[in-house]
């Protein structure tokens, strides 16, 4: 196990024994000894990649998970407590955490092409591609093709924000009159513009 190991501190002079317990290993570990952590490998990696198939991965993938497991047990060995577990507890968790992720990333689906999301937008139709400076445009030439006096309700009403009975104070006409100017000023805006450019524009 090259990679964990290769930014560690000097070897000691003495080397781990067999019969040394993995809680001493580990502790060696935690001090950066590069004799201890390849001891415990020894001791551990190959159990948890028979963990690992044993749970249904397969052998390169369980070969990677047993790498990853012990990398991280040599980078965290200082964490580990032994008045809340033992070695083999330990580093069987991280084992099972592993497993997990590993699971999660494979159960994902791979991206479906025609997901509709994936799609590029359809092209805009005339209308949709005007410009916002176009569809003012078309308005203002709407409105001047108006009837004055329904031109003045009707910009009272949508550009001003009067109310209606506003609108009827100020040109001194009665409430129903400036109704039905509005009304009818709505509906010839839709016949020279259209549904589409009108749509912004309702009548109270």
């Amino acid at each position: 196990m090259t990679r964990a190991i290769h930014d560690a501190g000097p070897r000691p002079a003495s080397q781990p024994g067999p019969g040394q317990s993995d809680a001493d290993l580990l502790r060696a570990v935690a001090g950066r000894d590069r004799a201890a952590f390849v001891a415990l490998f020894e001791r551990f990696a190959g159990r948890v990649k028979a963990y690992a198939m044993r749970a249904g991965v397969g052998a390169a993938d369980a070969d990677e998970i047993a790498q990853d497991v012990m990398v991280s047990v040599w980078r965290h060995a200082a964490d580990f407590d032994p008045a809340r577990a033992a070695v083999s507890t330990w580093i069987f968790a991280i084992a099972r955490n592993r497993r997990i992720d590993h699971h999660r990333r494979g159960a994902r689906p791979a991206p479906d092409p025609e997901d509709p999301l994936f799609q590029p937008d359809p092209a805009p139709d005339g209308l949709a591609a005007l410009t916002a400076a176009e569809r003012e445009a078309h308005l203002r030439q709407a409105l001047e093709a108006l009837p004055p006096e329904q031109r003045r309700v009707l910009v009272a009403s949508f550009w001003r924000g009067l109310s209606h009975g506003e609108i009827a104070a100020e040109e001194a006409l009665p409430l129903g009159t400036v109704k039905s100017r509005i009304r009818l000023a709505f509906r010839h805006l839709h016949a020279l513009l259209g549904e589409d450019l009108a749509e912004g524009l309702h009548d109270d």
